[in-house]
């Protein structure tokens, strides 16, 4: 007999998965991170696990992929693994067979994946929007840099080498060519310094 997998996940590390209750599962892979994002580990360690017979449990439609063509090819992946998908919300059953799926169930799919899609174009529309008026209203500060500017600017000021500074930043040496001009320093062999301290 084989076994019930599950698969949640929400957008961010602030949401909860408590809704999404798969306790009935033998095995739950879980993700916190945008559905957009080409990167879902769990969700590649949940394809690579499956065995033939397996349940894939999944909440809704939209907790599993991020477009149509994704959630096809996650699909066909489950079936190629011998297993079947089970949508809680939407009671949609697949194995990914057309001969044994339902095609009024298959054209569900086709249709809720699809406005799934639709939606999220939508919230990013408006998000976009969101932020051209906060650019215009100059309300708009865009997202915090992950690197510390002021740590990078006083490795420049004492002319480490650039590999060294992207060493003790945990950088790339690209990272500090860009931040390096951003702050106005000027490339030298193997070292960055101040504009200032050139013309001196």
């Amino acid at each position: 007999m084989g076994r019930k997998i599950g698969y949640r996940r929400v957008s961010s590390e602030e949401q909860n998965l408590d809704r999404q209750d798969l306790s009935f599962c033998d095995r739950v892979f879980e993700e916190k991170l945008s559905g957009g994002s080409t990167k879902r580990p769990e969700l590649k360690k949940m394809l690579d696990f499956l065995w033939m017979g397996d349940e894939v449990h999944v909440w809704s439609i939209d907790r599993l992929a991020r477009s149509m063509s994704d959630l096809l090819d996650i699909l066909q992946a489950i079936s190629e693994a011998g297993a079947s998908l089970h949508f809680i919300s939407e009671n949609l059953k697949f194995s990914g067979s057309p001969d044994q799926d339902d095609a009024v169930a298959t054209l569900q799919l086709h249709m809720l994946g699809a406005f799934a899609q639709f939606e999220r174009s939508i919230i990013r529309k408006r998000q976009m929007e969101g932020i051209a008026k906060a650019k215009a209203a100059k309300k708009y500060k865009g997202r915090k840099p992950s690197v510390n500017r002021e740590d990078v600017k006083r490795r420049l000021e004492l002319k480490l080498p650039v590999s060294q500074v992207a060493r003790e930043m945990q950088i790339s040496r690209s990272t500090v060519y860009a931040i390096a001009k951003e702050l106005g320093f000027q490339a030298r062999p193997g070292m960055l310094a101040p504009e200032q301290i050139k013309r001196e």
